[in-house]
């Protein structure tokens, strides 16, 4: 029979279509409608927003070091262009593994003090392929409850016994590790990205050692600029000492503080990252890293081992930021020495006006509200780059001290 054609959407399409405008219409109205804000320029501590004529400092980007534009990993981005391609066309098994991929994978295992290293196209996609190959039925897998929606979904790929414990909760981590049969894997955020608080890496590793787990670590909100030389939270913990002994699984990305393109990867165990090479379905069914973006983060990688300055200059930042905007009176959550400063305030529409009110001072940030955060916890999360200079940071926590006294938000 022939199918009846109509002048406009179909029945069916209208029908989807009234059901989702009125779902976004409900998430308007709650506040929580995401707007993206278009920007006009490279990424830098100051940008070019479409509606705004003045540059607008940027305090909302992962860009904790400031390399998303900088001069040696732009320069490095176009001389792979030129040497190894725009692209692969191909999946790294098949034709799509350049000698630079494999540099990259070996100068990141050599950063991280792991065997071996595996890139992905993104760390949600590193994340989305380990569990499942890891594991089976007969195994356990062992997650905080705040983890990283990347992590969540990752877990849920695989077939083994799941349990959740507490947020940085040891003694709902332990009896979650009694409960565990086959063996087990202890998956937490080194830094949550919300809240910018530290996971007990070094008491965390004892449980596990005692109860035969194995800790897998997602570091994307440290890797390149969190501990003492940057090697993320293991080393702020003081434990990086203890990563390659204990076999540690490190997930991170290419795509925050180094360079800030795409990316991610796996390091650790040369078995772990063997099997996945063989098994990780998005490993194996995705196009490999772009060359310019292995070239700039090979070059990403040589300026963290030459020079911890970056690394200073973001927690000089950071303190400055976390010290004067306490002192104000704003509620900031999260570890006092990452440069993830979450300024709670509550109410999402709250969170939302005042964002705009701080672009309107030339200051971009960002309100987050459910369902990226719970309810009642919106918040404006502040995120501080070694970019920055301390003028900067200073003329950023005026405005904040202008609008939060305006809104009623401090005295």
């Amino acid at each position: 029979m022939a199918s009846k054609k109509f002048s406009g959407k179909t029945p069916t399409a209208v029908a989807l279509s009234s059901r989702l405008s009125e779902t976004l219409g409900e998430i308007e109205t709650a506040g929580t409608f995401k707007h993206e804000r278009v920007i006009t320029t490279a990424q830098n501590a100051e940008v070019k927003v479409e509606g705004s004529d003045a540059p607008v400092m940027n305090f909302c980007a992962n860009n904790y070091l400031g390399l998303s534009s900088h001069p040696r990993v732009v320069g490095a981005a176009k001389d792979a262009l030129d040497t190894h391609g725009f692209g692969l066309s191909s999946v790294r098994f098949i034709c799509g593994t350049q000698d630079i991929h494999k540099q990259l994978e070996a100068d990141i295992a050599k950063f991280h003090e792991t065997e071996d290293c595996i890139l992905y196209p993104s760390c949600f996609d590193a994340n989305a392929g380990l569990f499942e190959v890891l594991l089976s039925k007969a195994d356990t897998v062992i997650s905080d409850s705040l983890n990283h929606a990347s992590i969540i979904d990752g877990v849920r790929l695989c077939k083994a016994k799941r349990l959740r414990y507490e947020h940085m909760d040891l003694v709902d981590l332990e009896r979650c590790l009694k409960e565990s049969v086959g063996n087990t894997i202890v998956a937490t955020d080194g830094v949550f990205s919300m809240d910018g608080d530290v996971a007990p890496l070094k008491e965390i590793l004892e449980m596990c050692e005692a109860y035969g787990a194995t800790l897998f670590i997602d570091e994307c909100h440290a890797s390149g600029f969190f501990g003492e030389t940057g090697r993320g939270t293991m080393e702020h913990c003081g434990v990086q000492d203890r990563v390659g002994e204990c076999g540690v699984i490190i997930n991170s990305t290419l795509g925050k503080a180094l360079g800030g393109a795409t990316g991610g990867y796996t390091a650790g165990p040369k078995e772990v990252v063997g099997l996945l090479r063989q098994r990780s379905r998005p490993y194996l069914f995705s196009n490999s890293l772009a060359p310019s973006v292995a070239g700039a983060s090979i070059e990403v990688f040589k300026m963290l081992t030459e020079s911890s300055s970056l690394v200073d200059k973001v927690q000089e930042n950071t303190r400055r930021f976390r010290e004067r905007m306490t002192a104000a009176g704003f509620d900031l959550r999260g570890d006092p020495t990452h440069p993830i400063c979450p300024i709670m305030l509550g109410d999402a529409r709250l969170a939302q006006d005042f964002s705009s009110d701080m672009l309107a001072k030339n200051i971009y940030v960002i309100g987050f509200s459910y369902p990226v955060v719970p309810l009642g916890k919106a918040r404006i999360r502040v995120q501080i780059s070694a970019s920055h200079s301390l003028a900067q940071v200073d003329e950023a926590i005026d405005a904040f001290i202008e609008v939060g006294k305006a809104r009623g938000v401090i005295a």
